[in-house]
């Protein structure tokens, strides 16, 4: 019992009052349980900065092997066919890591820069012109969608459908502790669309990355077709939506506080800040999964070995022996300590390029436009165990 509230201290990634707001429950479990059990969904979980850190960085205890989600549709050793890489340990992650690796470096990125601005000009543009729409659906839904597919090589005209794909594979309904039928169906189609496309890049490359991931090799070491596929499938599922996620709660935090949102608006150097802050203070990817290899000590408890832990990236963000002021949105914090990408071998291929397109996407909302206005009654969450974000946000933008 909580000598604070009174109230038992409960915490469910598929409640849906989680989903509206962890934050409460996460600072319980700081300061009443940083090690948590629930036996009810058998698992573990940790929500202090130093414990997660720890655990995502002692892969000798900690292991991927049987995916990142508490789902049992995509929990196990199977998790892989899915989730590529994130789903793997050493040495097997190592080496498919490193191929895929081949095309996500810096210089590449780098390059992807005015590809990312054109896209979102052409969808800023008309959102622009009507000056209220919804935020989610016209511009942060598609931006993202749109620099995967273009890097991935998914012509314009499957996009929307991909990215409906995308969306229900995430969703998550109330009461349902696993991933919905539609969810599960949606995740076959996607493979099916991604066999197809890998199947005629055997045949015809182009200038993409799925051609990229055919040819990559390493010592005469090259991916197969289902690896390639899984590959795909995390980029377009955990790269697009937590991208998206991204610049939806940068857009509701900087006007909530509008002490700290005008000055990228007034500053456009402030736009990087504007991202590290909202990473920290509401990262799109909220926890991740992780399997005990041995018993591990932690904060007076043992965890057996083979049990399933919960790594709460989301409080450990928010945890006030690391950030002063914590529960304070603030663009002049120092967020280097931030993990919200991860930290060790598993740390988030894909960051460097989110800061990319977050970086462009907000400093071309900051360039064109004055001021802007949500409608609190229209904004919609999403539903999911991992990410955390919004599916509706109505805005009305003052243009410059």
């Amino acid at each position: 019992m909580s000598a604070v509230t009174g109230e038992p201290l409960r915490f469910s990634p598929y409640s849906y009052d989680i989903h509206d707001d962890p934050y409460p429950t996460y600072s319980r479990l700081r300061h009443e349980a940083p090690l948590y059990r629930n036996d009810e969904l058998d698992f573990w979980a940790l929500s202090r900065h130093e414990d997660v850190l720890a655990a995502f960085r002692n892969v000798d205890a900690f292991s991927n092997g049987h995916g990142v989600s508490l789902d049992p549709a995509a929990f196990g050793p199977e998790a892989h066919k899915f989730m590529s890489f994130l789903a793997l340990d050493p040495p097997r992650h190592t080496r498919l890591r490193t191929l895929v690796g081949k095309g996500f470096t810096p210089t590449k990125v780098a390059a992807m820069t005015e590809s990312i601005r054109a896209i979102t000009s052409e969808h800023l543009g008309p959102a622009l012109e009507c000056r209220s729409f919804d935020f989610i659906a016209d511009f942060a839904g598609k931006v993202p969608m749109d620099v995967i597919s273009e890097l991935v090589g998914v012509p314009r005209v499957d996009r929307t459908e991909i990215r409906r794909l995308a969306d229900l594979v995430v969703h998550r309904e109330d009461g349902l502790l696993d991933i919905p039928p539609a969810g599960l169906q949606a995740a076959t189609s996607l493979v099916d669309y991604y066999s197809a496309m890998v199947r005629e890049r055997r045949h015809r490359r182009r200038d993409d990355l799925t051609s990229t991931l055919i040819d990559a090799e390493i010592e005469g070491d090259t991916l197969t077709d289902d690896e390639i596929i899984a590959c795909l499938f995390l980029l377009v599922v955990a790269g697009n939506e937590t991208t998206t996620k991204l610049l939806g709660n940068a857009w509701y935090w900087g006007w909530r506080h509008p002490d700290q949102g005008t000055k990228p608006f007034t500053d456009r150097s402030r736009v990087d800040e504007w991202i590290e802050e909202t990473l920290r203070y509401d990262t799109s990817s909220q926890m991740l999964l992780r399997v005990t290899r041995t018993s591990v000590e932690c904060r007076g408890g043992v965890v057996p070995p083979g049990e399933r832990v919960l790594l709460l990236i989301g409080s450990a963000n928010r945890d006030e022996n690391v950030f002063v002021d914590a529960e304070r949105y603030d663009l002049d914090r120092d967020t280097s300590r931030l993990i919200s990408f991860g930290s060790g071998r598993h740390f988030c291929m894909g960051a460097g390029l989110a800061r990319l397109e977050a970086r462009v996407a907000l400093g071309s909302l900051a360039d064109r436009i004055a001021s802007y206005q949500i409608d609190p009654e229209g904004t919609r969450r999403v539903h999911s165990v991992n990410v955390r974000g919004f599916a509706a946000l109505p805005t009305t933008v003052t243009p410059r």
